[in-house]
């Protein structure tokens, strides 16, 4: 046994995790990550077969197989405030025996990935473009709130980002957290774009949107061009990509995030073929997380 209050690891009658309402057996050891509910289907209907259906609130999970490989796909929401919620409770689900609440001797390694939408930050990124983040950079602040090595994190982007930006005081501290190198590698096609992926904590005035209600700071997202690092440049906005990554690192899990462009943010663009770019995003995705 152990000391895990009720009041912490908080369980439902059946011992599933509480907001997923997953149990060990429900979950694969690859797991696809998408923000949008919806999108679990539009990914789960390439399974050969789905063995799992499960769903609450807005976390939909479908796990089934492509070939002699086992994945689920979960929706995760919106932001990193919900990507806290998510990859703890799939870090209980890969730690801790839900039926006693003991540690696992040995833990399940889970390699995530996410297939999102983002907007571009450069011209040479067109619309309906792939684009695999390298690094990230999140200014949500949640990972703060944990205790772990600082080095597992990229302190030097950090502050190069702070300053080149000269980032308001009052504003949440950034960090920076680099994809897993290894599981980058394996995903990565030579048709996609690359770069360095800012997550915001929320999709108007903080990624520079204006609609009625003036911005404080309109200058800001003009200022990311100006960070480079380990040769790539901020390349996109998006809200989950740096939380991933960060829990990611202090939990030991392996992370790498893909987004189809549907914005392009300098030219004011929007795709005209959002679901076709999403289709394409998934389907290649898919061929290459199949031989993982």
């Amino acid at each position: 046994m152990n000391n895990f209050l009720p009041s912490e690891l908080i369980l439902n009658e059946d011992s599933s995790v509480y907001h997923l309402k997953l149990l060990a057996e429900d979950i694969a050891n690859v797991i696809i990550v998408v923000g949008d509910p919806n999108r679990v289907a539009d990914v789960s209907k390439h399974f050969d077969r789905i063995e799992l259906k499960k769903s609450n609130r807005e976390f939909v999970t479908h796990t089934g197989f492509i070939g002699k490989k086992r994945l689920s796909v979960l929706s995760t929401g919106i932001g990193v405030a919900n990507i806290d919620i998510v990859f703890n409770e799939l870090d209980i689900l890969s730690s801790i025996n839900l039926y006693d609440r003991s540690l696992k001797k040995q833990p399940r390694k889970f390699k995530i990935i996410r297939l999102g939408t983002t907007g571009s930050l450069s011209d040479e990124i067109p619309l309906d473009s792939i684009l695999c983040s390298k690094y990230a950079i999140g200014i949500d602040g949640i990972p703060h709130h944990y205790n772990f090595d600082k080095d597992l994190f990229e302190n030097t982007l950090t502050d190069s980002f702070t300053e080149q930006t000269n980032w308001p005081k009052e504003l949440a501290k950034p960090y920076a957290v680099a994809s897993c190198s290894s599981l980058w590698t394996q995903l990565f096609d030579p048709s996609f774009k690359a770069g360095i992926t800012l997550t915001m904590n929320g999709f108007y005035a903080p990624q520079g949107r204006q609609i009625r209600i003036p911005l404080k700071y309109p200058e800001l997202t003009k200022s990311f061009k100006k960070v480079f690092y380990n040769g790539f440049n901020i390349t996109n906005l998006e809200m989950e990509t740096a939380g991933l990554y960060a829990f990611g690192k202090i939990f030991d899990h392996e992370v790498v995030s893909i987004s189809t462009v549907l914005a392009n943010r300098i030219t004011g663009s929007f795709s005209k073929t959002p679901q076709k770019s999403i289709e394409q995003m998934i389907q290649l995705s898919l061929q290459k997380i199949e031989k993982l």
